[in-house]
């Protein structure tokens, strides 16, 4: 039976999802549940270590339109986690509907989780839709970080268009402590120039530091003057938020890597490769 156009699509779109549950056992952070489905994979280099390091891959070589990923991870009571990607994830043109990532964070009490993917790449005329969620106990700790690429510079391309969705909402004990939407649509390279944006930057990073204070603001900058881009943090409510902006996606890396060594955040290894 031949199928129609949008029938062949659908079965070409790659779907992956992964499910986490990490615990203590023996003083270590360890592997409680592991399910994995689609193009998703995660690996652990470190698996007898403290804090527990998971490595994200993406087995679809990256993201297109139509493509749909979930990433559902709970750090349980104590629990100490660090997740990385195996390597900058890669949007490819879509010919009309989004890719999606939803990502759902919990966080016990006592836990910790460092969520620190390698940088996501966009292309030009790509579709991005990013839901990240979290939910901490009253005393879990959080950091955050997230790069964003428009284009890859070093060999001259550029996002003419495009559109980027990207929705933050984090909560404590329920309460809501973050959200955020950043939304770029249409004539991206355009947009990026304006000075309120990017003053024609192509890469972006946010950092989420919870609990976050002052103290952590002030130890940053200390390194701003060796920072190659944009660099602003500032503190309130318990919160730390840290904005990058720089020309090319190297320069934002190392900028990011200045931030999170001022944070008193161990970088994963493959970010050391």
């Amino acid at each position: 039976m031949l199928m129609n156009q949008d029938e062949v699509f659908i079965a070409n779109r790659a779907t992956g999802k992964i499910e986490l549950v990490v615990g203590v056992s023996g003083g270590a952070s360890r592997r409680r549940q592991v399910a994995e489905d689609g193009c998703l994979r995660v690996r652990f280099p470190t698996p007898e270590a403290v804090d527990l390091e998971a490595v994200i891959v993406n087995t679809a070589g990256g993201i297109t339109g139509g493509d749909q990923h979930k990433l559902n991870i709970l750090v349980q009571e104590n629990a100490r986690l660090v997740v990385t990607t195996v390597a900058a994830e890669k949007v490819y043109r879509s010919l009309g509907p989004n890719g999606e990532i939803e990502i759902k964070l919990k966080v016990g009490a006592g836990g910790r989780l460092a969520w620190l993917p390698q940088e996501m790449i966009l292309f030009d005329r790509s579709r991005l839709l990013r839901r990240i969620d979290v939910e901490l106990a009253g005393d879990a700790s959080l950091i955050l970080a997230e790069m964003t690429v428009f284009g890859r510079s070093a060999m001259g391309e550029v996002v003419e268009t495009g559109s980027f969705i990207d929705r933050w909402r984090v909560r404590r004990d329920g309460r809501l402590l973050f959200a955020e939407t950043v939304r770029l649509d249409g004539a991206v390279m355009e947009k990026l120039t304006e000075p309120a944006v990017a003053a024609g930057g192509a890469a972006v990073a946010t950092v989420l530091v919870a609990p976050g204070h002052d103290a952590m603001v002030a130890d940053v900058r200390t390194f701003s003057d060796g920072m190659l881009g944009e660099v602003g943090i500032s503190a309130w409510n318990g919160l730390v938020v840290a904005r990058l902006c720089a020309k090319d996606s190297a320069s934002l890396r190392q900028d990011l890597v200045s931030v999170l060594t001022a944070l008193g955040t161990s970088l994963p290894r493959l970010w050391l490769n």
